[in-house]
């Protein structure tokens, strides 16, 4: 059982508030970081890799680390275009 469905049985078992905000908040960005990845992985796979095998080509790799350089610059451009709005 996790922290969040065990029942209390004494006040050093209960969490803060504070304390239940910062894991969502390391869940959050856990998850975040994993969809992120698997979005990456899946749409430069598919972009780069024409003919799949043992191992990666050249242009390969070139491909998927242009793919994900260029990525991760959107995703940072779209988040600063988003929390500049607010």
């Amino acid at each position: 059982m996790d922290s969040f469905s065990s029942p209390s049985t004494g006040s050093s078992s209960k969490i803060s508030s504070d304390e239940m905000m910062e894991q969502l908040k390391l869940q959050l960005a856990q998850a975040y970081a994993e969809e992120f990845l698997e979005t990456v992985r899946g749409k430069c796979f598919d972009k780069c890799i024409t003919k799949p095998g043992s191992s990666l080509s050249g242009s390969e790799s070139s491909c998927i680390s242009r793919c994900i350089d260029r990525y991760i610059e959107a995703t940072g451009i779209i988040g600063r275009a988003l929390f500049n709005q607010r």
